[in-house]
């Protein structure tokens, strides 16, 4: 989808291409604004305007990196700035429930350990700092290369590799603190 966007930019409205965005990267979007703001809702919101503002923008992009590249640095900027909002901060919002789906064929104690396993990762993820969070979540995630990683955080590739390198200890330190009790 990528190429064929960049390719025939030209032969596309806009209104065509911002679909064709949200019909490809949507769910990875809310996804990574997720795991800034922990909150569906919330998410949701921002995923619209995320698109919203990339439509707005779309006449101006350059073509210096792949839509789906500026897509994530819009994404990211904009889930930044909510967290820097006076509304993030000032006023609390509760998580979604979540359910849990068992699987036909797995044991219901097996799919209970490995879904606290995954919630344990999680909470450790998002105790991170920021900088750390976000490189381990592209890299792991979004299963992103270094180079796409230092383009949609707009930093340099060894600065990835330095913070993707803390974090991972970070997030060690961490699991071991919480299994140790």
């Amino acid at each position: 989808m990528e190429s064929y966007l960049i390719n025939d930019t030209a032969n596309l409205s806009n209104e065509t291409i911002i679909d064709e965005l949200m019909q490809h990267y949507g769910e990875d979007v809310l996804k990574l604004v997720m795991q800034y703001v922990h909150n569906n809702a919330v998410a949701e919101d921002l995923t619209q305007e995320i698109f919203v503002k990339c439509y707005k923008a779309l006449p101006s992009f350059q073509y210096d990196s792949s839509l789906k590249t500026w897509l994530w640095r819009i994404a990211i900027n904009h889930s930044k700035d909510y967290l820097k909002s006076w509304y993030a901060k000032n006023v609390e919002a509760k998580d979604d429930e979540v359910f849990m789906q068992v699987e036909s064929g797995t044991s219901v104690e097996r799919e209970v350990i490995q879904q606290q396993e995954d919630e344990n990762l999680v909470k450790a993820i998002m105790a991170l700092p920021i900088k750390y969070r976000e490189v381990i979540y592209l890299c792991y995630y979004e299963d992103q290369a270094m180079k796409e990683m230092a383009d949609v955080l707009q930093i340099n590739e060894n600065t990835v590799k330095t913070r993707l390198r803390k974090g991972k200890q970070l997030l060690k330190k961490y699991l071991e603190r919480e299994e140790n009790g």
